[in-house]
Order: C-alpha cells, then sequence, then structure tokens
C-alpha cells in the first residue's frame, strides 16, 4: 500500500472521540449461579449505567441483559465500589439474584424469571445522609433467608463520618423500612472489611479487615470465625496477614482448607491454610506455588479476584510480572499450566461453574472479552462481548515493552506506543511528539491492551508512552515500596526519565513532548509541571480529575478509604508538613509556563472540584495559556459519553495548538490566559 508523507499529527484517522467512547469500559464482577455466568458491563451511551447481565452454560442463546436503564448495578462502598451483586440457584422459579442500585445505593432482590416480576427493596434509604446507608460484596443464603453483605454507614455529614460492620439482610424485604432488622453478624471497629466467606460446610467464614492508616496493599488481617446455627460469629481470630503483609483475597478450598493471596515473601503468592488449623492455636499456611510472580493485586475494590478453586481441587489463578494470564495450577504438585489462546492480560474477575473457568482477558491487538477455559480439554473461546474492529486494525498501534533506566540506575518499566498509520508516513528525519501517560492509583498499573483512546493519538502521528514508575504494581513488594513517602519525588522522575531517554535516543521531538494523566496521574501530570525535576521538559500537560493540594486533600477534602494514604506516600502531615507544601503543585504555580488542559467532574468526592478552583485562582493572572472544563454529573472517572467525546477531543486541541499542527477534525478548545 502506498503511503502519503505529512506532518506527525497531522495524520487523518477513522478512531473519532465517538468511538473511543462507545468502546469505554469493560466486563467486571464475574460470578456463577448455578451453572450460569453473570457479569456487570458498561453502557456509556445509556449514561453510563453498569447493566447486568447473564449467559446460558455453554454460551446458549447468547449474552442476555437482565435489567433495563434505568436500573445501574453498581455501589459506592469505599467510592470505588465493590462487588455489586449476587445470585443463587433454585430447584424452582429460577434463580434470586440481589443487586445494589447505584441510584440509591440500596440492595434489591430480583427473580428475572418470573413473569411480571421487579426489583424489590431490601435495604432502607440512609435517615442520616443522602446515600449514606451502602451494601457490597453479598452472598445470597436462600436457605438462611438472608443476605450476608459488607454494610457502609454514614453516622454524619463528614466524609470519614460512618463505620462498616459485616451484616445479614433479610430477603423478605422487611428491613426495606426498618433498619433494625439488618443483622449485624460482626463489627469490631475495623474501618475497612470484605465480603464474608462461607465455607464448604458453612461451619466457619473467613473475611479480610484493616485499619487507618494502612492501605490494603500495606497490610491486612485474615479473620475466621465458627458459625452457629443461629447464623451469629463466635471464636474470632485473625489466622493470617498483618501490618507488613498484605492478603488481597480469600477463599474456600473444597476440602474446608482457607486460601489466600499473600505478599509476606515479597510477591503475593498463594498460601494455603489446612481446614480447622487456627482452631489449634497459631499456624502459617503453605506456599502453593512460590515463584517471584504476582499472584494478585491491589485491592482497590471490595470482591476482585484473581484466584478461584474448582471443584477438583485445581486453581484458576492469574500470575505474571507486570502483565497476567490465567493458570490452572495444582496445588498438590505445584505445576502451573497457562490458558492457551492470544490474551496476554486478564481483569481481576473469574467465575467458575463445573471445570469452567470465565475470565475477562485482553491483548493488544483486542479489548477485553469474556473467555471460557475448559480445563477438561484445554481450549479457550470467547463466550461474549466477542472483540470486534470497528475499523481496520492496520490503524492500531505496535506496542513495545522497554524498561528505562532512571535516576540511581532504577529500573522504569513502561509501555511505548509510537505512532502508526497504514496510509501515513513522516518526512525523514522529523521525529513525532510523544505524550507521557501516567496511570492512577498511584498503587496501580497500566495494563498492555488495546486501547482505543491510546490510538486515537497514534493513528493521528502522536505517540504514546504509557509508565509504570516505581510504586505500580506488578513488580514485587519492593517496586511498590520506592513511592513510600516518595509521592510527587520517584514518579516525576521516572516519567522524566522515559521522556529524556525518548528525546536523547531519538525516538521523540524534544520539543514535542507532554505528560496527562487521571486521579493520582492527573496529580503526577501537575507535579510535574512544578517540579524543578522536569522543569523546561514538557511542552504542555493534561490534568484529569488530579489531586492538587496534599495537605487539604489530608485533611478533610477526600473520601475515607484513602483519607489517610498520604501517610503512606508522603509521611505523617503533622511530622512533615513542609513536604506536603513543597510537593502540592498548588503552591508552585508560579513555576508552570506550559500550557494545560484540565478537566474535572463536578460530582467527584475523591479528588473534589475545589482544589481545581483553589489552583485556577493561583494560576489567573499570570499569562500561561490553559483551559478548564468542568462536567456536571461526572464523579471520579468519566463514564457518559458525551464527556468522554469532549475530553478526548479537548485534549488533541491542547496538543495540536501546542505542537503547530493544523487540525479541522476536531473544536478548538479556547486557551485563555
Amino acid at each position: 500500500m502506498a503511503t502519503i508523507q505529512a506532518p506527525f499529527g497531522s495524520w487523518p484517522s477513522p478512531i473519532d472521540a465517538r468511538l473511543v467512547a462507545a468502546h469505554d469500559g469493560r466486563p467486571e464482577y464475574l460470578g456463577s449461579v448455578g451453572e450460569e455466568v453473570w457479569w456487570t458491563e458498561p453502557r456509556p451511551e445509556e449514561g453510563g449505567r453498569r447493566a447486568l447481565v447473564r449467559l446460558a452454560p455453554y454460551g446458549q442463546g447468547g449474552p442476555a441483559s437482565v435489567l433495563p436503564a434505568p436500573w445501574n448495578v453498581r455501589n459506592r462502598v469505599i467510592e470505588y465500589g465493590g462487588q455489586p451483586w449476587a445470585g443463587a440457584p433454585r430447584t424452582e422459579g429460577g434463580p434470586l439474584v440481589v443487586f445494589t442500585h447505584f441510584g440509591d445505593q440500596r440492595l434489591y432482590a430480583y427473580e428475572p424469571d418470573a413473569p411480571g416480576a421487579a426489583p424489590v427493596p431490601l435495604t432502607p434509604l440512609s435517615a442520616v445522609v443522602e446515600d449514606g446507608l451502602r451494601w457490597c460484596d453479598p452472598v445470597v443464603l436462600p436457605e438462611r433467608g438472608e443476605v450476608w453483605c459488607v454494610m457502609e454507614e454514614f453516622t454524619g455529614p463528614g466524609p470519614t463520618e460512618l463505620r462498616r460492620a459485616l451484616v445479614a439482610v433479610p430477603l423478605d424485604g422487611s428491613a426495606a423500612d426498618d433498619r433494625s432488622r439488618v443483622r449485624e453478624l460482626h463489627g469490631d471497629g475495623s474501618r475497612f472489611v470484605t465480603g464474608p466467606r462461607l465455607s464448604p460446610d458453612g461451619r466457619h467464614v473467613a473475611w479480610i479487615a484493616w485499619d487507618h492508616p494502612a492501605m490494603p496493599w500495606d497490610g491486612t488481617e485474615v479473620k475466621a470465625a465458627l458459625v452457629t446455627e443461629a447464623g451469629e460469629f463466635t471464636g474470632v481470630c485473625t489466622v493470617a496477614g498483618g501490618p507488613e503483609e498484605s492478603v488481597p483475597q480469600i477463599e474456600w478450598a473444597a476440602d474446608g482448607a482457607l486460601l489466600y493471596a499473600s505478599d509476606a515473601s515479597g510477591w503475593w503468592n498463594l498460601q494455603r491454610l489446612e481446614p480447622d488449623a487456627w482452631q489449634r492455636g497459631p499456624a502459617s499456611g503453605t506456599a502453593l506455588c512460590p515463584r517471584e510472580e504476582e499472584f494478585a493485586a491491589g485491592l482497590w475494590r471490595i470482591g476482585q479476584k484473581w484466584f478461584q478453586p474448582l471443584p477438583s481441587g485445581l486453581i484458576a489463578t492469574l500470575h505474571g510480572r507486570g502483565s497476567m494470564t490465567l493458570g490452572i495450577l495444582d496445588p498438590e504438585t505445584g505445576d502451573l499450566v497457562d490458558a492457551p489462546g492470544p490474551w496476554t492480560e486478564w481483569g481481576p474477575t473469574l467465575a467458575v461453574t463445573g471445570t469452567r473457568v470465565t475470565g475477562v482477558a485482553a491483548s493488544p491487538r483486542t479489548a477485553y472479552e469474556i473467555v471460557e477455559l475448559d480445563t477438561c480439554t484445554g481450549h479457550s473461546l470467547v463466550v461474549a462481548s466477542r472483540h470486534e474492529d470497528a475499523v481496520d486494525p492496520a490503524y492500531y498501534p505496535e506496542p513495545l515493552i522497554r524498561t528505562f533506566a532512571g535516576p540511581e540506575g532504577r529500573d522504569i518499566h513502561a509501555h511505548l506506543y509510537p505512532p502508526h498509520h497504514p496510509e501515513r508516513t513522516a518526512a525523514e528525519g522529523e521525529l513525532p511528539p510523544y505524550v507521557v501517560w501516567a496511570h492512577g492509583g498511584p498503587t496501580s498499573r497500566a495494563p498492555l491492551v488495546l486501547d482505543l483512546e491510546i490510538a486515537y493519538f497514534t493513528s493521528r502521528g502522536i505517540g504514546v508512552a504509557e509508565v509504570n514508575y516505581g510504586g505500580s504494581t506488578g513488580y514485587g513488594r519492593e517496586y511498590r515500596n520506592r513511592l513510600r513517602e516518595q509521592w510527587g519525588v520517584v514518579d516525576v522522575e521516572d516519567c522524566a526519565a522515559v521522556a529524556r531517554t525518548l528525546a536523547e535516543e531519538g525516538t521523540a521531538d524534544p520539543r514535542r513532548l507532554a505528560i496527562r494523566g487521571g486521579s493520582a496521574g492527573g496529580w503526577t501530570s501537575a507535579a510535574s509541571l512544578t517540579s524543578p525535576a522536569a522543569a523546561g521538559l514538557y511542552a504542555c500537560g493534561t490534568i484529569t480529575y488530579p489531586i492538587l493540594d496534599l495537605a487539604g486533600w489530608a485533611t478533610g477534602e477526600t473520601h475515607d478509604f484513602e483519607s489517610q494514604y498520604l501517610e503512606s506516600l508522603v509521611g505523617p502531615l503533622a511530622d512533615y508538613p513542609g513536604r506536603y507544601h513543597e510537593r502540592s503543585p498548588i503552591n508552585h504555580a508560579q513555576r508552570i509556563s506550559a500550557p494545560f488542559l484540565l478537566l474535572q467532574g463536578l460530582d467527584d468526592v475523591i479528588c473534589p472540584p475545589v482544589q481545581c478552583e483553589r489552583f485556577l485562582e493561583k494560576v489567573d493572572g499570570r499569562a500561561v495559556r490553559h483551559a478548564y472544563i468542568a462536567f456536571e454529573g461526572e464523579g471520579h472517572g468519566f463514564r457518559r459519553a458525551e464527556t468522554i467525546v469532549r475530553a478526548v477531543e479537548a485534549e488533541l486541541s491542547l496538543y495540536a495548538q501546542t505542537f503547530g499542527i493544523p487540525r479541522e477534525d476536531v473544536p478548538t478548545v479556547e486557551l485563555s490566559k
């Protein structure tokens, strides 16, 4: 195919912003109901709601949406949400399903196979704070007539005025108007808990708990108890975990052993605690497959699943360094066999039905699909959410996995997406513009998968470098701990090291480098534009729902889950007030010289718009070109199609104006001074 010569950044592309918005999000929260697999999936064109979907055994009849709009199967527990549904098969009448509805945060029961049935509320509305009663990670127990789950209850208007407990909610709806009918199973004062996991015989229960100032990737405890015939917990004790040991998931094996992922070795590996071991006194787990690989990751949402036991005793588990793949582990031998197929990244959600394992997987050429592995035959196939190329895949980027050298020779992991177009090329000797992408979290990771938002830029001739800076998950606890008390230093330095290397080696145009990110990535972007460590490096930046003022964020301007996150990321405020001031972009507006775009959801309670407003007050009058776009009805992470379209097009407009690239296919965002 003949190519046409055109400057980088000016290339035409069939990947427009509406296509990006239509493919935003991925299936989540897989689970089994009898022989069926259920999950939630995004509907950006329907206001960003999450639909509940079911699939009959072996994909018979294809996936079917369970609830029509406006039902939105999602919750706000710890604000990032958690497992929002659960179901149980019944001998008559089809399955019984419970779910949380985002609109009012209540728990509902639903009989999808009953003619004319409608969701029935099970829990009351909060009498203290609007949406102040929330529920997640449920277990449906028809034989007890209850749902066991996590309750988050606000006791006052402040973001940290709340409590969490394990509770039992009656299935008969009697608690819908009577809070006293919600029976508390356990509330020992732990600030955070995951939902209960019942042993196969129903005699034991286990859950995960942790307290401020720890985050779940710092240290958690596994609690276990006996369950009485009346459904009460007795003999509660800690059986695993600790202040410097993170356990993000627990499950029961068919024989009654407790399986859990622990990073006691420096890597999240699978452990087995023998049945009733803690009843005989202190016990320790047995490593099932000790490797310098991760078999889990940071618990950002309650109920995430990186492994699931099979009835046969085998264990389906995600594992890897950086990317995660699906494997089947034989706990007796330690043998681990990976699932066949082209998928290179599996999301933290798995469901088991008999000998079949279902997960959500993607690759650099495919978006997230629902994939089923038959452990008897070893065959894998896509059963739902099949990837279909909306455009010629020749427009997709060809990513590279790179390891860069940072300060003091430390490794920096990154994914490089060079500009790519089947019919365009730049003049010989021209270097492309590059945008450094800083992921959110910051204790998280950028996966190497097909992302049409990245392809939106690379197909137009703008390169992207995703940086898994020090502090990212996927590379062991030591790599994760690089960010301890170094946020705003290590992340900024690592992103700058990647950008400088790309310029020095002749991969990127040193005059056309940019940085962008959302949430913690928005912090890193803003910090990079105000830090001496990156002075003069970036020509512009895109800052999305960011943290801009550490002191404000640490003293009541964020939600409870992360309200003491800075204790580990920066250090205690009382001990290091100077760090909080020196590293905050809001205190160094005078250092900003590069144009920037600031994007913010007005309903964001995690990174509230007040920080953006104060930051802009400091910038006003400084003759720095910038634009601020605030979106009504959007919170932390944009979900609505129209919001995503405007945000993506505004970002391209910023780069076009800053890099001197003529583009007439997107509205020009006005950069004021």
